[in-house]
């Protein structure tokens, strides 16, 4: 039988880091290809990469969750504290292959999770038009769509959830 298992992990990992590369490229693609016609320039790919570490998910304030199926890197998660009692959501991604086994909601919970360890009394993401499948697991999982609480050039839809402990 298959098996998803979630723990923390260094941002800096290498099976973090592959995977920030595998989420960046896919949402980036999509962008370009949506807007442009075009996929991700390699030098831009290259630069975002190695400027966006993920340092912000790394204790004490902020948790990166990586996902494993059948003991195989699999998801990610992160999130990190914007105030006391809000948390960000960020970087959930599953690779398109393992999408559909439960892992992006099992993920999200785990942020969950982290973000109350944290200390977190809500929990805020952001999100593009379209990533329509992030869009549904976010409705799914008992977001609500909110008003703005940054100023992402790239998002388009704000979320938020209460947590209760």
């Amino acid at each position: 039988m298959s098996s998803w298992t979630i723990t923390p992990e260094r941002p800096d990992s290498p099976v973090a880091r592959a995977l920030w590369r595998a989420y960046y490229t896919e949402v980036s693609d999509r962008w370009y290809l949506l807007h442009e016609d075009r996929r991700t320039d390699p030098a831009e790919l290259e630069r975002e990469v190695a400027a966006r570490t993920g340092a912000e998910l790394a204790p004490p304030a902020g948790r990166l969750l990586i996902a494993r199926y059948d003991g195989e890197p699999a998801g990610s998660a992160g999130v990190r504290l914007l105030d006391p009692a809000t948390a960000e959501l960020t970087r959930v991604f599953v690779p398109e292959g393992l999408r559909g086994k439960g892992g992006a909601a099992l993920l999200v919970a785990a942020a969950e999770d982290a973000a109350r360890d944290l200390g977190a009394r809500r929990i805020v993401l952001d999100t593009r038009s379209d990533l329509v499948e992030a869009r549904a697991l976010y409705a799914r999982l008992g977001y609500t769509e909110t008003q703005r609480h940054n100023d992402d050039v790239y998002a388009e839809h704000w979320f938020c959830k209460e947590l209760f402990n």
